[in-house]
């Protein structure tokens, strides 16, 4: 990968997943073409960023049609290492990032953070990109991304990207797909609770623990929501908030709808 990357030259734009593509993955590539010579995706279902009790073994996976989708959308290259050479035997490092990974997700999956940094640091050194790609929708995921590349010096620039919606407001996801059709009828309300609530933000429902409120009372008017979590924290070092919000915040939700975690979050101020 690395020796392709220098021999083609010019800038890279890398916009790594873990497949099973979707439109909100195909955004992203379209950012990386317009801004960059060259476009490389990476596919990889990182089992380092999964618990023990997650769907690392049932996560979608449809290599053939991934690649057929990114040849459509113009990429130059796909990178797909296998685990092993990811992880050959012997291997005993990661990167850990501090108090940024300890809240939300890092609380609600411990040890997830220290994967996601440690193979995003292996990709980056593989592929040796000018920028590299991220949604917002993992709102957590791309602030310790941008953490790790400011602390670490790496040379790339982070380009967050804005999250891709189905016509009923769901934030696009590869896990969408195991959602029975009852609870994919169901899941906008997360979506639809989230607006509201900006809404009623910028009307000037500022306060922190009313806001979480508001949104807690809204998802749960679906029987089939279960929440999991309910954020109004800092927009940069996601500390949660207990007093008006008199600057930029992030308000973040998981909910479960049986065994599938959707996440999703607006932006305030």
């Amino acid at each position: 990968m690395r020796a392709w990357r220098r021999a083609r030259g010019g800038s890279v734009g890398f916009v790594p997943t873990m497949g099973y593509l979707h439109a909100g993955h195909i955004s992203l590539v379209e950012a990386a073409r317009q801004q960059n010579e060259t476009t490389v995706v990476s596919i990889f279902v990182n089992p380092t960023q999964f618990g023990p009790n997650e769907d690392f073994t049932r996560y979608p996976r449809d290599e053939v049609r991934d690649l057929a989708l990114l040849k459509e959308a113009g990429v130059d290259a796909v990178y797909l290492p296998a685990v092993g050479d990811m992880y050959p035997e012997g291997h005993q490092t990661s990167v850990v990032v501090g108090a940024i990974t300890q809240r939300l997700e890092g609380a609600a999956r411990p040890g997830h953070f220290d994967g996601v940094a440690t193979v995003v640091t292996k990709l980056f050194n593989a592929v040796e990109a000018d920028r590299a790609y991220f949604g917002r929708k993992d709102a957590q995921q791309l602030r310790v991304i941008q953490r790790m590349v400011c602390d670490l010096d790496m040379a790339v620039e982070i380009v967050p990207c804005d999250i891709v919606r189905e016509s009923d407001g769901l934030a696009m996801s590869s896990r969408n797909v195991y959602l029975t059709p009852e609870q994919r009828a169901a899941a906008p309300v997360i979506s639809r609770t989230l607006f509201e609530a900006r809404d009623r933000f910028v009307a000037g429902l500022v306060d922190a623990e009313a806001l979480r409120t508001f949104v807690r009372s809204g998802i749960s008017t679906s029987p089939l929501a279960e929440i999991e979590y309910v954020s109004v924290a800092d927009n940069d070092s996601l500390e949660e908030l207990d007093h008006p919000v008199t600057g930029r915040a992030l308000l973040s939700v998981v909910v479960r709808f049986g065994r599938t975690r959707l996440l999703d979050n607006v932006e305030l101020g």
